[in-house]
Formats: structure tokens, sequence, C-alpha cells
């Protein structure tokens, strides 16, 4: 892997890391609007565990070794996220493009994890 795509995959990194704590660090101190919101949606009571996925999701996704399971809880967890908007009939676009955001920085930093997806190889292999 090239210098620059590294820097690249660590500052895109970065960005999501910072966006992310800071989203679960208000879900943990109390924001009143997150707080009025997961009211709303019924899911009151699951704040804190919610924010504690959250946290636990992206220091998985930045740790090189455990990257790979980050960006499977991520995807999970915005996949969740998206869903609650939906059923609420809230915009989700956010969500969505964050979503995208946490799939393009895994292929700058992870290529390995989808080339055999583009290059049609899904079994396990010793390659």
């Amino acid at each position: 892997m090239s210098k620059s795509r590294k820097i690249t995959g660590w500052v895109m990194a970065g960005l999501l890391t910072a966006l992310l704590v800071m989203s679960a660090s208000q879900k943990l101190l109390g924001n009143p609007e997150m707080v009025e919101n997961f009211g709303k949606w019924g899911l009151g009571s699951m704040i804190t565990i919610i924010a504690l996925g959250e946290l636990v999701s992206v220091l998985l996704f930045l740790i090189p070794r455990t990257a790979v399971l980050g960006v499977l809880l991520l995807s999970a967890y915005f996949g969740g996220a998206i869903l609650v908007h939906m059923a609420n009939d809230e915009p989700y676009a956010f969500q969505s493009i964050v979503l995208l955001f946490i799939w393009v920085t895994a292929w700058v930093r992870i290529p390995e994890m989808f080339n055999k997806l583009f290059n049609g190889n899904l079994s396990s292999s010793n390659s």
C-alpha cells in the first residue's frame, strides 16, 4: 500500500472517529435533544448501551488488526440508525452518507477486505 493511501486512510478514519466519539459522548452525557429523540423512538432506556456500542465499534475500526470487525459493526449500527429514521418518517441521508464514508474509508485502509469480493472469489482459501 502506498504511503499516500495509508495517510489518506488514517485521516479518513480519524475524521470518522472524531464524529462518532462526539456522537457517543453526547448520548452518554445526556444531550437533551438526543434523550428526547431516543425516547420518541422507544429507545430511551437503551441510549447508554447504544453509545457504548458506537464507541466499541469505532475503536475496533480504528485498530488495524480489528478494523474488519469494526466495519461490520459500524455497518450494522448505521443500518439500524437508517432503519429507525425511516420507520419514523425522518430524514436519513446523513446516516447513509456516514455509512458510505465508512465503506470508502475501509476500502482505502483495508483493500484486501474488498479484493475477494471484486475478484469474484469469496471462498475461504489460503491465498
